[in-house]
């Protein structure tokens, strides 16, 4: 009887999953449209906070370019800001249900995992997308216009002294080493729950040292976000193109080491008690533990 009741519950649980494979882009939003709102809200708080730190730090009429002369402390402020409110929204009850990706290379490269549908990876790099400017706007609004000042411009990301070439080598190399340490971290038994801190302290470090070369963006919405408000749209293919191969090349190193095995989940925190619309499979048993 058991062992019944055990095949009838696989085979309901395969239907289903062939039922969510199909669903259809009108489906898709009609069942998982908080989560693309949810994206959209995130990245929007997010490149909010980017210009309000941004104009603190940087606009003449602020205190702080007076009262910190050094370029790098006050790289080293905005890092630490940033990084902190990243980890806060990724880890909002919010963060937790969406999953807290407000990328989309880093989305794009979950679909390339198979842990995202085609629908849902359209819709959440379309909210991402929206977001950013929405949140560039308000940002505009709120500062009454500061973050247009040539000092912050609106907090654009554009390659740095050193020309296109470093820049596009910089953002493909910070990008590689952020989707590794996710999938790395978030797939280990002790290190999921600190997925997101790891994620904030390699904001923070980017910020610091390599906004110099790139601007550290690392992500296609921030630099349009900015990009669309400043008129500025110098190199926008790098921050496009570059983040995205980093982020897939991370992926790959990470299924090669694991012979070919996918992460369990797409969430950045995924052991908490919020809805899930990613693919889940048998990799969970594949979590590494501590002793690997």
């Amino acid at each position: 009887m058991t062992k019944e009741v055990t095949k009838t519950t696989a085979e309901n649980q395969r239907r289903a999953l062939r039922r969510y494979d199909t669903l259809s882009a009108v489906n898709s939003l009609r069942l998982h449209w908080p989560e693309y709102m949810i994206e959209a809200a995130g990245l929007a708080i997010y490149m909010f906070s980017v210009c309000l730190f941004a104009t603190l730090l940087q606009h003449p009429a602020s205190p702080a370019p007076h009262i910190i002369a050094s370029p790098l402390f006050r790289r080293a402020l905005m890092g630490l800001a940033v990084g902190t409110t990243l980890v806060s929204i990724i880890l909002t009850p919010w963060g937790k249900q969406s999953g807290g990706h407000f990328n989309p290379a880093m989305t794009f490269t979950f679909y390339r995992l198979g842990k995202v549908k085609l629908w849902d990876a359209l819709f959440y790099s379309a909210a991402q997308f929206s977001g950013a400017t929405c949140g560039v706007a308000f940002a505009a609004y709120v500062l009454r216009d500061a973050p247009r000042n040539s000092a912050v411009r609106y907090a654009v990301t554009v390659p740095g002294m050193y020309g296109e070439a470093v820049a596009f080598a910089a953002e493909l190399t910070i990008s590689f080493i952020l989707m590794s340490t996710i999938l790395f971290a978030s797939n280990h038994a002790k290190l999921a729950q600190s997925t997101p801190c790891f994620v904030g302290a390699l904001y923070a470090t980017y910020i610091t040292f390599e906004t110099p070369l790139s601007g550290m963006s690392m992500n296609p919405a921030r630099t349009f976000g900015s990009a669309l408000h400043a008129n500025d749209w110098q190199a926008l293919w790098i921050y496009f193109i570059a983040p995205t191969l980093g982020m897939l090349a991370g992926a790959e190193l990470f299924v090669r080491s694991r012979k070919g095995v996918n992460p369990y989940c797409a969430k950045l925190h995924h052991a908490n008690n919020k809805r899930c619309i990613f693919n889940h499979g048998p990799e969970r048993a594949k979590i590494r533990t501590d002793s690997e």
